[in-house]
């Protein structure tokens, strides 16, 4: 069994990944993901799965092409740091053979039991600004997210309503459907229009910021 040990720091708002590799061990993690690494520590970047996945990956995941594997040749053990891109929360799942649907651009790391894979989330998921295609994790092993903003856990059991762009990752007996806020003038005139109806059984991971809010926010002092 993996003894690797795994911290986050610095969380909620600028976390960052602390991985302890043990000899032998091994880590994946995003392109550019590292921010700092022992001296030590083998690093191979290798394609997001073979050439027509990670051209997936790319262009329809809002991933990189390429992924880093960190590898630890040494007899002790040897640190390496990883963080995102954008300033938010990262978040550990243990894998264990149930598949978890991720937006695109959450994904951080993974151990080498732990695939991704890009699916079809269909025009529901387009127009609740989730995009029209989601990346599905599955295997074992561990697996590490994040998202500009906090992250908060929901357990749904029945019906959830979750704001466009703000859902960061959901397990696969979740359906969604999109829908008004509450009624027609409540909905546009209050500023909420259409929301993301979140519908089954199983847990979701919720955004409590949206890059597009922070887009909308920051334009107009820019002009």
């Amino acid at each position: 069994m993996s003894q690797m040990k795994t911290t986050i720091e610095g969380a909620p708002s600028f976390a960052y990944l602390h991985v302890d590799l043990q000899p032998g061990e091994a880590v994946v993690a995003e392109n550019d993901a590292m921010s700092s690494m022992s001296a030590k520590i083998e690093l191979k970047a290798t394609m997001n799965g073979g050439f027509f996945s990670a051209l997936a990956m790319k262009f329809l995941g809002g991933e990189t092409f390429f992924v880093n594997r960190f590898r630890n040749p040494s007899d002790t053990e040897q640190r390496v740091t990883l963080a995102r891109s954008t300033p938010g929360d990262v978040r550990e799942h243990v894998m264990d053979g149930h598949a978890l649907y991720l937006q695109k651009t959450a994904f951080l790391a993974r151990t080498d039991g732990v695939k991704l894979k890009v699916r079809w989330a269909g025009f529901r998921s387009a127009f609740a600004k989730e995009g029209l295609f989601r990346l599905m994790a599955t295997g074992s092993g561990r697996l590490w997210y994040g998202a500009y903003g906090g992250i908060l856990e929901r357990t749904v059991d029945g019906e959830l309503v979750v704001d466009g762009g703000h859902l960061v990752a959901y397990q696969k007996g979740i359906k969604m459907k999109i829908g008004k806020a509450g009624g027609l003038f409540s909905s546009f005139f209050g500023g909420e229009g259409f929301v993301t109806r979140l519908r089954g059984k199983g847990a979701v991971y919720i955004q409590t910021r949206s890059l597009s809010g922070l887009a909308a926010w920051l334009n107009p002092r820019f002009r």
